[in-house]
């Protein structure tokens, strides 16, 4: 219970950006030692700082896109290969903005009807060339450093899709803290998109587990498919089984 009210709390604060530690005892219902004890926990990740009479969340800068796509290159292709061959005809899928996610369009058979939903410019580009493919964009506000469109004035605009699967990307994955990510703008369409799809596919090469950022938009436990690369601990290999995640590694 403590670890989730930790959680909330964490994810509260970097989604109003500056906080008074008498609005978080408001909003949580519980008292100002409470609300001490538990941001000075916090505090220690390092990712909300102390500012006079309460907290704010702190950003870190994201790696440019371009640099990070030549991260484990090699390894993010086969995720993205092993993710193609999952998409079954007629499926209406997510496909999340990210230097792994990018990779899946290529590897979809050119004659194979299906409807993909995304913020991604990559995904966009690529998939207008498919003729099979109904291509439906989301965001208003297009982010440089990502290569994705972000913002929606409303979030429910997404609950008329009926989403079969949502191939999602993270910037760190724990058991800890699950998905997570460092942008407020990405996070609140993923977050959304993994409440809504059917199955939740996660994208992520071995050098993601382990790490968390600031804002977790899903738990770990509510991945239905997890597709990586590397070897994983035998912590996530138990996490996997107990949870009913089923688990590719590409070599």
């Amino acid at each position: 219970m403590k670890e989730k009210r930790l959680q909330h709390l964490e994810d509260y604060i970097h989604s109003v950006g500056t906080v008074s530690l008498d609005e978080l005892c408001e909003y949580f219902n519980v008292s100002k030692n409470t609300v001490r004890r538990d941001v000075n926990q916090i505090l220690e990740k390092g990712t909300i700082q102390k500012v006079y009479g309460g907290v704010t969340s702190v950003t870190p800068a994201l790696i440019p896109f371009e640099n990070r796509d030549h991260t484990n290159h090699p390894e993010k292709v086969k995720i993205g290969k092993q993710a193609a061959a999952l998409v079954q005809d007629q499926d209406l899928i997510f496909i999340d903005s990210g230097t792994t996610t990018r990779n899946i369009v290529e590897f979809l058979p050119s004659s194979q009807q299906l409807t993909i939903l995304t913020n991604s410019l990559d995904v966009i580009n690529a998939a207008v060339a498919f003729e099979n493919i109904t291509l439906i964009t989301i965001g208003n506000r297009y982010k440089r450093k990502t290569k994705s469109f972000v913002s929606i004035d409303d979030l429910h605009i997404l609950d008329k899709y009926n989403i079969s699967k949502a191939f999602m990307a993270a910037t760190g994955v724990s058991i800890a803290h699950g998905l997570t990510n460092s942008d407020i703008l990405e996070y609140e369409i993923k977050k959304r998109i993994a409440e809504k799809a059917q199955a939740v596919y996660l994208l992520a090469d071995a050098s993601k587990f382990g790490k968390s950022t600031q804002l977790t938009y899903a738990p770990l436990q509510e991945v239905d498919v997890l597709i990586t690369s590397g070897t994983l601990s035998d912590e996530y290999h138990s996490f996997c089984r107990e949870h009913q995640i089923e688990l590719y590694i590409c070599k």
